[in-house]
């Protein structure tokens, strides 16, 4: 199979995953608001879509770069919330606090390093599954 091929087939798989995982977040949010277990969930899930975005984005990065960067983004989003900005964004329009959230909470900040490093490992292992092994820098074999 060819790299074009390969990635392409990455690509879509990252796609559809991304948007189970967005309609997993929303319905957790509609349906089981205001728990520590909702929160936790729904920290993970957010972590899930940044992971999967960047994959869609740029299937070609090694598994570690998708890793560092879906947390980067989701510790800077987090942090970002302690200027107030998101607030204020979300008092005027609120689907923005599902992308911005509204309050910083460190556990957060602990959720998303723990969620994204079990993406990484997820997809390392169905990397592997799919690509005969994957070497120590997390590429594997055939996207080479």
């Amino acid at each position: 199979m060819s790299d074009a091929r390969r990635r392409g087939r990455r690509r879509i798989g990252a796609a559809l995953a991304l948007l189970v995982v967005i309609a997993a977040g929303l319905l957790t949010h509609l349906l089981l608001p205001g728990s520590i277990v909702t929160d936790i969930a729904g920290d993970a899930l957010y972590a899930a879509a940044a992971y999967l975005a960047i994959v869609v984005l740029a299937p070609r990065l090694r598994l570690l770069t998708v890793g560092g960067l879906a947390a980067v983004w989701c510790i800077v989003v987090e942090l970002f919330q302690l200027t107030g900005v998101p607030l204020a964004v979300g008092a005027r329009f609120p689907p923005a606090f599902l992308l911005l959230g509204s309050a910083f909470d460190a556990r957060d900040l602990v959720v998303y390093v723990v969620a994204v490093a079990a993406l990484t490992g997820a997809d390392a292992a169905v990397s592997r599954f799919g690509a005969g092994g994957i070497d120590s820098r997390g590429v594997s074999p055939r996207s080479r």
